[in-house]
């Protein structure tokens, strides 16, 4: 079996690096467009008391856009990663127990959100699209070498450096 070059596996790093940027970024961007409707797709989910709802609706999508934004330019990938592994899980959690639950909701996970007809809820594909994200965070957490990324431009890669001996020893 032929292992894939190092160039190859940061190439695949750099699309799961972008691909879920993209993914945080326009979650974020769309949310923040409308913090009310934010407010509703919490709500809806019928777990956290309102002020803590309004919290959370408050500070998600900005949430989102900083995993965003440090995904784009390649700064903490693996860090950014984790947190965006545990925000993922967080997510799935909420849409299963709302599916488990009988809740007739749309997730919100790109703007929209609230309350449902019966026949319009999406959760089986909401939960795989996430699992797919998470699966991208994933590749990061083991692998997050990337191509274009201040990770690699603030880190040097080059052979360790032999200690010194401060007191005269060969």
């Amino acid at each position: 079996m032929v292992r894939p070059s190092a160039r190859v596996l940061d190439g695949i790093g750099t699309l799961a690096r972008l691909g879920l940027a993209a993914v945080w970024l326009i979650s974020g961007v769309t949310k923040a467009s409308d913090l009310n409707q934010t407010y509703v797709a919490v709500q809806a989910y019928d777990l956290l008391p309102a002020d803590l709802a309004s919290i959370v609706a408050g500070g998600v999508p900005f949430l989102e856009l900083a995993l965003g934004v440090l995904l784009l330019v390649g700064l903490g990938t693996r860090l950014t990663a984790a947190v965006s592994a545990l925000v993922l899980l967080a997510f799935i959690g909420a849409v299963a127990q709302s599916w488990a639950r009988g809740l007739t909701i749309d997730c919100g996970c790109f703007g929209g959100g609230g309350q449902v007809a019966a026949g319009e809820t999406r959760y089986p594909q909401e939960i795989a699209r996430d699992i797919g994200f998470l699966a991208l965070a994933g590749w990061l957490l083991a692998r997050p070498r990337t191509l274009l990324a201040l990770d690699g431009w603030l880190t040097t890669r080059d052979a360790p450096v032999e200690p010194v001996d401060t007191h005269g020893r060969t």
